[in-house]
Formats: structure tokens, C-alpha cells, sequence
């Protein structure tokens, strides 16, 4: 069994970094404090109230994680090329 996350299989830390950065994307959709905090709030960010901001915010973060998980799953050879069997 290992214990250290820098021995273990590539793979494995992969699915380890970004089940936590999607777990948080998770957390702060809805989870209750995270909104509760910023929803009542007058605050203006790029012309857009914080609250609206906030959701806005969290599909950007999760869309990006999306295209990076994506990325790095091409480069390594882990998605199969269109049309091909596998």
C-alpha cells in the first residue's frame, strides 16, 4: 500500500487532484455557508452582482477543469481517436 501520493501510479494521482478540485467546485455549488455568505451582498463585480457572479464564477472554474482533465487525458493517450475501436 502507498501512502505517498508522489510514488503513486500517474493515473491514480490524476483521478486524486481532480476528484478534490471537482469535489470543491461541488462544495461551493451547494454547500449552504459558501452562497449564504456572498447572496445577500450589494457587491458589484464586472458590472455583475457577487451572487450572480459567484455561479458564473463556479461554471467557469468547473468548465476549465473540464478542458484541463480533457487535455491532459489527450496528450497521454487516455481518449481514443474518433471513429476508432478500442
Amino acid at each position: 500500500m502507498q501512502n505517498n501520493p508522489s510514488l503513486a501510479p500517474p493515473r491514480r494521482l490524476k483521478a486524486l487532484i481532480f476528484g478534490v478540485y471537482f469535489f470543491l467546485m461541488l462544495m461551493m455549488a451547494l454547500f449552504p455557508p459558501f452562497y449564504m455568505g456572498v447572496s445577500s451582498s450589494a457587491v458589484i463585480v464586472l458590472g455583475i452582482p457577487l451572487p450572480i457572479f459567484y455561479w458564473i464564477l463556479i461554471a467557469l472554474l468547473t468548465g476549465l477543469g473540464l478542458w484541463v482533465l480533457y487535455a491532459i487525458e489527450s496528450m497521454t493517450g487516455e481518449i481514443p481517436e474518433e471513429g476508432g475501436v478500442q
